[in-house]
């Protein structure tokens, strides 16, 4: 299969990046001349930007569309106003995540949707299946790119391209650079205060090339996939296909606070509810190793204090779950981790997770592993 490209693919190759592919995109993983560990530091002490346009992009438009949105994904949307942006899940009928997604609300007739690249054409799916007569679902995946500026100096940058700094942590407003109609959104994947832009494909290269000339002073770096996905990690931050997964509920991934439980309907709703009043799914926990030891995803995790003779692993020890993310924290120098582990484990524990046949020691705790700074004003 052949793989799409963003509209900035060009800047990247001379920015000597190295791909992966995201979701049916090839996308920079990381730039020559630091890597991801420079790129990651960039974000937390300075300022980066990242192209992240394999996201989707879902235009949803008619009579009630707000309404009709609300009834199909998790979140409450009534909690928010036109302006504002809200993490929101589409699950299917057994509770399993079909997907996460942001949600722009544009007014009560037209909301922007924009879920994982790899999962936009089952949202699509969905979302038209279900939609009355009248109602527009369109796939703009390909209609809009999307750039994310992070890190302390964020406000310093936007503000030299005369772009709006001052609204709230997940709400967006209009702006112009070179020409350039856009959305600026105050939100983030990275744990520092930061701002995502939409703009058209056709402005892409423009917008992109004042970013970087605008960040220069501030030290500005450009960053690829793999420092977002550190960054990210820091922050315990889902990873659909890690913590979140058909197999994966908002339950289990411990995002209940996304979910709208007073709503009369939404997808997924009843096997919700019955998860969360049973209360015996495992769910998402946080890892911080002890020694040396860096998770990876599916690891296994045992536990600390010798076998209980239930699910036992070769050497004995009761299996408690497995990694779903893991990598080396670049800001705290240790290994950290998500994983998916039995209701029993208690936070401040020990546990055991097999790194290459070494059982390292892991202590169980609630994320994030760092201070974020996002929504401070």
């Amino acid at each position: 299969m052949d793989l799409l490209h963003s509209p900035l693919h060009d800047r990247h190759v001379a920015l000597g990046a190295k791909f992966a592919e995201f979701g049916g995109w090839s996308m920079p993983l990381e730039y020559a001349g630091g890597g991801v560990l420079a790129e990651h530091t960039a974000v937390r002490e300075a300022v980066g930007v990242f192209d992240v346009s394999h996201l989707g992009k879902v235009l949803v438009r008619g009579s009630g569309a707000a309404v009709f949105i609300d009834s199909c994904l998790t979140n409450d949307l009534g909690r928010i106003q036109p302006g504002k942006a809200q993490y929101t899940l589409c699950c299917d009928e057994d509770g399993g995540t079909v997907d996460d997604i942001i949600v722009y609300l544009r007014s009560e007739f037209e909301v922007f949707l924009v879920p994982n690249a790899a999962n936009t054409a089952a949202v699509v799916e969905r979302l038209r299946a279900a939609a009355p007569d009248g109602m527009e679902v369109t796939d703009q995946h390909r209609e809009h790119a999307v750039l994310a500026v992070q890190g302390t100096l964020s406000d310093e940058v936007l503000t030299a391209l005369e772009l709006p700094v001052d609204h709230e942590y997940m709400s967006f407003a209009d702006g112009t650079v070179a020409g350039h109609e856009l959305t600026v959104c105050r939100t983030g994947y990275t744990g520092e205060r930061g701002y995502e832009l939409i703009v058209s494909t056709e402005g892409a290269l423009d917008v992109w090339d004042a970013l970087v000339e605008a960040g220069e002073p501030h030290g500005i770096r450009v960053c690829g996939l793999g420092a977002r996905d550190t960054l990210r990690t820091e922050m315990g931050y889902p990873l659909h296909g890690h913590e979140l997964s058909p197999e994966i509920s908002p339950v289990m991934a411990r995002s209940s606070w996304a979910v709208g439980w007073s709503k009369p309907a939404f997808w997924g709703k009843e096997a919700l509810e019955r998860q969360r009043a049973e209360a015996t799914v495992p769910t998402i926990r946080g890892l911080v190793a002890q020694g040396r030891g860096i998770p990876r995803p599916g690891m296994s995790v045992t536990a600390g204090d010798g076998p209980s003779g239930k699910d036992d692993d070769e050497s004995g020890k009761a299996v408690l779950g497995e990694i779903t993310s893991g990598t080396f924290s670049p800001t705290r120098r240790q290994g950290i981790g998500l994983a998916l582990l039995d209701r029993s484990v208690e936070e401040g524990s020990t546990v055991l997770v097999d790194v290459r046949g070494r059982m390292e020691p892991f202590t169980v705790t609630k994320p994030p592993f760092v201070q974020p700074s996002t929504k401070e004003n």
